[in-house]
């Protein structure tokens, strides 16, 4: 049971991390949109439907399954996993911040640049390079 919740797992964070990092370049390309523009809204429907389809779907499976095998494994008071633990939390408020900015494009009520978007793409990456250590190598 443990291999095919940790598979489920594995596959939740995938396709998370993929819409985590495609949405803010979506964002990116959207400040160059003009307002009302078609291209405009044609990145309107893809952040949206990103979000509703993809993204936030994978983040709740991966909170279930990575909470399930967590309980399954008896890691709780693991090091590497505390600090696994608390980058998910930093990437769940990136889920959410990314969902703000969303609602801001959505209303072409956007506050931020290119660069902020720019910028923003890499901290999941970062995140997801410290967990990936943290899981594997386990060094604490």
């Amino acid at each position: 049971m443990v291999l095919w919740v940790k598979a489920a797992h594995v596959i939740s964070v995938i396709a998370w991390m993929a819409a985590l990092l495609y949405l803010p370049r979506l964002f990116v390309y959207h400040c160059e949109a003009e307002t009302g523009s078609p291209m405009s809204e044609k990145l309107k429907v893809m952040e949206r439907r990103l979000m509703k389809a993809i993204m936030t779907p994978s983040m709740i499976a991966t909170w279930v399954f990575g909470l399930w095998a967590a309980s399954l494994l008896h890691v709780w008071s693991d090091a590497w996993f505390l600090i696994k633990f608390l980058c998910v939390v930093v990437i769940t408020g990136m889920h959410i911040a990314n969902a703000k900015w969303l609602r801001g494009f959505a209303n072409d009520a956007n506050m931020n640049n290119q660069k902020f978007y720019r910028i923003v793409n890499e901290v999941p990456a970062v995140l997801m390079i410290i967990i990936v250590i943290m899981v594997i190598v386990k060094p604490f």
